[in-house]
């Protein structure tokens, strides 16, 4: 079984940037399918970002312009750049991927099987 593992999170003031990565802790998996999630206290978990191996990366409006889903697949990693943050993107970060690989991004919570444990993102104002 797949598990992800997520780091990057932290602390950074309005306007900061950060960069989160996500990687299997495990091989075999490859990254071409996964998505990025986020939970804040009291509110439900929400679809961030996704990749896929044939349709173009989606992002939730709330992040467009601001967030870059890239991936480096020697290292089998996806990375998530945040720009521009804004004290509503306090959150849990979450990384997922499904078992079989789609061919267009999924954006359901439901659509993926493995997650990671999630990286705490907290931006000041």
């Amino acid at each position: 079984q797949a598990h992800l593992v997520e780091s990057g999170g932290g602390l950074v003031q309005a306007g900061g940037s950060l960069r989160l990565s996500c990687r299997p802790s495990t091989g075999g998996y490859s990254m071409y399918s996964m998505g990025w999630f986020r939970q804040s206290p009291g509110k439900e978990r929400e679809f961030v970002a996704g990749t896929s191996w044939m349709g173009p990366v989606k992002y939730a409006d709330s992040v467009k312009g601001r967030f870059t889903v890239s991936r480096d697949n020697a290292k089998n990693t996806v990375y998530l750049q945040m720009n521009n943050l804004k004290p509503e993107d306090t959150a849990i970060y979450f990384c997922a991927a499904p078992v079989v690989m789609a061919p267009f991004c999924l954006l359901g919570v439901s659509d993926y099987d493995y997650w990671g444990q999630g990286t705490q993102v907290t931006v000041s104002s």
